[in-house]
């Protein structure tokens, strides 16, 4: 058995880690900015560094915030690339711009190591239960190699083309998830404005067209008051700068995306930053003067 690298032990890395110790496998775990005890007292090695990570093993994950820091510890001073062996993979699980993952990918070829980007969807509760969606770009032949080891730690694992498809699709998904949230508040602040009991309206709608896995996520959420981050704002203020940043360089509109955007960074002003994506029905709460709670 493959012995695996980690770096990147926050709220979805640390229980991913986890998932793939508790399936047997043998990590060797680094996080710059978080303490990790409680994986090597599960196991796993620790490393001083992430070239220490790379020299010890034959596959190395990475779960970072964004595309600077996967850079700065893949490329970087004591980087991957400084310890890493031929013939290795590197998974980025993070969610980061589809061109740097290909920059990434272009300086890992260089030293014969292939490169896949692998983002994720499903935030920390899917993470602990090990059901991601995991979305796959690049060689055919590294990804079916590395595919046992995903699937312990999601329920979905797809090759989505070359490499940065991986990051483009989890774009499309983050996209996605932004405007059903917001689309989920606007119609259950009108409702509750209107004087319509919102456990109500959501047990009649769940079932039909309007259902979605992200309103059985998130409206549950709501109606408890629970901004418990999940997956915070400003990760999600993140992967839509990624999506404006891809969108406007091929030429694409997304309007509809620069406005919740701007949601969502109304929110951040009102230091809201670090809680849940479902917190954007906060910001039409505060327009029309009413809490959607039970």
């Amino acid at each position: 058995m493959a012995i695996i690298g980690f770096i990147g032990l926050g709220i979805m890395g640390r229980p991913m880690a986890k998932n793939l110790i508790n399936a047997g496998y043998k990590l060797v775990v680094y996080d710059k900015y978080a303490k990790f005890d409680d994986l090597v007292s599960l196991g796993a090695e620790g490393a001083a560094s992430n070239k220490e990570v790379a020299s010890k093993s034959e596959i190395i994950i990475t779960m970072l915030p964004n595309s600077p820091h996967v850079k700065e510890a893949i490329l970087g001073a004591s980087g991957v690339i400084e310890g890493v062996k031929s013939g290795s993979i590197v998974v980025d699980m993070s969610s980061i711009a589809p061109a740097a993952s290909q920059e990434v990918g272009a300086a890992l070829k260089a030293k014969d190591v292939v490169f896949l980007d692998a983002p994720v969807s499903g935030g920390e509760p899917k993470a602990i239960d090990a059901t991601l969606a995991i979305m796959v770009g690049g060689d055919k032949a590294a990804f079916e190699k590395v595919k046992p080891i995903l699937e312990k730690m999601g329920s979905s694992v797809v090759l989505a083309g070359d490499l940065g498809a991986g990051n483009v699709t989890k774009l499309a998904n983050q996209i996605i998830v932004a405007l059903n949230i917001a689309a989920v508040s606007e119609a259950f602040v009108l409702a509750t404005k209107a004087g319509v009991n919102p456990q109500s309206v959501f047990d009649a709608i769940k079932g039909g067209l309007a259902g979605s896995t992200v309103m059985n996520a998130k409206v549950p959420m709501i109606l408890d008051g629970n901004f418990k981050p999940g997956f915070r704002i400003e990760l999600h203020i993140k992967d839509l700068q990624n999506a404006l940043d891809t969108a406007h360089n091929l030429g694409v509109p997304v309007p509809l995306t620069a406005s919740v955007m701007e949601t969502m960074q109304a929110l951040k002003t009102d230091g809201m930053a670090a809680n849940d994506h479902s917190a954007v029905v906060r910001f039409y709460e505060k327009l029309a003067k009413v809490e959607v709670r039970k």
